[in-house]
């Protein structure tokens, strides 16, 4: 394990693989590096780049980092970049594409060229009640100290499938998710606006928009936003969902970052 140390004094873990361009890997929600899932992703990335991968405030072996803000978000990000030279490629995953946005946006050359993967901001203002609804809801379960149903909330509230929602007790990675739970706060809180086009049209490094053809009709309705705004268009990954394969998106990484 590898520690760094973000500038106001909290301590983030990470982890280094493969050779090549550096690329930071900034992940969603109840995940951290060492989640089953965010290895495999690593793993298959590290084919074609320097990959690192890290757990962000609240998470794993890093440090709590209180009080959490957006800010300090890009701070322990920019710590990251600065590990492996002081620039760096960056992918984000779902609420880890607000992260990297904003760096992108704060950073300058220090964030070469960025990939924003099914970015989870509400599509319009109806979406944002009901948001607003749901972060209610997990938050005074979290406050009461359900995380188990806070979470079975939160994933319900996003999409995800009842029956599945309902299973996922039965695997080995939930008690993990369960630890996690009170971090959700921060992911809701990163998603709960519309997509901030205006930071993105002032992105002056490359920025790529990519989203799964079997995500969420609401991911379409954000990429096309954020598209516009940096003047691209949104790539969309045949047959993939939310949780896109890492050897599918791979090519795409290759494509639109390696330089």
């Amino acid at each position: 394990m590898n520690v760094a140390t973000s500038q106001d004094g909290t301590t983030l873990a990470y982890d280094i693989q493969g050779e090549g361009p550096p690329l930071i890997y900034v992940t969603g929600a109840t995940v951290f590096r060492r989640f089953g899932p965010i290895v495999k992703d690593a793993k298959s990335f590290a084919k074609a780049f320097q990959v690192i991968t890290y757990d962000r405030r609240g998470r794993g072996d890093s440090g709590a980092g209180e009080p959490w803000s957006l800010e300090r978000e890009v701070d322990d990000l920019e710590a990251m970049i600065d590990q492996v030279g002081g620039k760096a490629y960056v992918y984000g995953h779902s609420s880890g594409a607000v992260i990297a946005l904003h760096a992108a946006h704060r950073l300058g050359e220090k964030v070469q060229a960025t990939m924003l993967y099914d970015a989870p901001w509400v599509a319009d203002e109806k979406e944002k009640d009901e948001y607003a609804a749901l972060r209610s809801h997990v938050d005074d379960l979290l406050d009461r100290g359900k995380d188990a149903a806070a979470l079975r909330r939160f994933l319900t509230g996003i999409g995800m499938p009842r029956v599945f929602v309902a299973l996922l007790p039965m695997f080995g990675g939930w008690r993990t998710m369960v630890a996690l739970a009170p971090t959700v706060r921060y992911d809701m809180e990163l998603t709960a606006d519309l997509p901030p086009t205006e930071v993105a049209a002032a992105v002056t490094s490359p920025v790529h928009v990519v989203v799964g053809e079997r995500s969420p009709a609401s991911l379409h309705v954000v990429a096309d936003a954020l598209a516009t705004a940096v003047g691209g268009e949104v790539a969309v990954i045949p047959k993939q969902d939310h949780m896109v394969a890492p050897e599918v998106l791979l090519p795409e990484l290759v494509a639109r970052l390696k330089p």
